[in-house]
């Protein structure tokens, strides 16, 4: 069993700086709602990926602000999946969203403010662990190029434009490889460009949080109809609710179980033919298809 509370409270440590640093810049109510954001709990999943691919690839220097960006991109992105004018909840968590503990304006401006907050974040923290200002820029790049329009923020307009409609597989994976696999897949290449991966294991830790990444979501739909609200800490039966395309609609549930295993498998071959399978990031890649919540 690998105890993770170590890197979790490194990377609560590194988002509580960061918050504290900022405090000069933001106006009071908006950094309130950028904390509670940050300090939900929640996995961590991807910063501890990006954890795990640094030292799976060499890296030995204190990556958790490095980490902490990635978290930041996350928590931003919840805060407007579950605005009203999104898929509109009002449990993240297990506490109320950030738009019910504080209001529609500030938690849409709390977002905004977290992209460059990210950016910075993920420069300083690659700079902190040793990179030229060069590199480091490159790494701030990935993390934008995943939360941005040909990631994050395009998948979630597919998915708010299927909504009601009919969709093949290759479709919904066109969602979900942005929406949800592409903070993902950064997580684990940034990961490898701070430790100053090869260029095959820079590949292969793509090809891995991509694969993963997938069957993060197709586990997620799978909870969403399995799971209770007060188990999952946030709405259960939402994707129902929303009419969206599912996996489990799709492929129906057995079947979308046996897709997410496989691309498990296949992720932990990819990074095993480099020498990069670590117990760490095989452990995480477990974790996608065998967690409860």
């Amino acid at each position: 069993m690998i105890d993770w509370s170590p890197d979790r409270a490194a990377v609560d440590r590194a988002l509580a700086r960061i918050c504290d640093h900022a405090a000069s810049h933001f106006p009071p109510n908006l950094l309130e709602a950028i904390r509670y954001s940050l300090a939900g709990g929640g996995k961590r999943f991807r910063a501890l990926l990006l954890l795990a691919a640094y030292r799976a690839a060499g890296g030995r220097a204190d990556a958790s602000t490095l980490a902490a960006a990635v978290e930041v991109v996350h928590a931003y992105s919840l805060i407007h999946d579950d605005l009203p004018c999104m898929d509109d909840d009002d449990v993240r968590r297990g506490r109320p969203t950030v738009h019910r503990a504080f209001n529609e304006r500030v938690a849409t401006t709390a977002g905004v403010a977290m992209v460059p907050l990210a950016a910075h974040t993920a420069f300083t923290g690659a700079l902190e662990v040793g990179l030229t200002p060069f590199e480091a820029a490159a790494v701030a790049r990935e993390v934008m190029i995943a939360s941005g329009a040909g990631g994050m923020i395009g998948g979630q307009l597919l998915d708010l434009e299927s909504e009601g409609t009919s969709l093949d597989l290759d479709g919904l994976e066109r969602i979900h490889r942005g929406k949800t696999g592409a903070l993902i897949r950064a997580s684990t290449l940034v990961g490898g460009m701070a430790a100053q991966a090869t260029g095959d294991q820079l590949h292969a830790l793509a090809e891995f949080g991509e694969a993963i990444g997938l069957a993060f979501q197709i586990a997620d739909d799978v909870l969403d109809i399995t799971q209770t609200t007060e188990r999952l800490g946030k709405t259960a039966g939402r994707d129902l609710d929303l009419n969206k395309v599912t996996y489990p609609a799709l492929l129906g549930l057995e079947s979308a179980a046996e897709r997410a295993e496989k691309l498990v498998d296949d992720a932990g071959g990819v990074l095993a033919h480099v020498g990069l399978l670590t117990r760490e990031l095989e452990t995480l890649a477990r974790f996608v298809v065998e967690r409860e919540s």
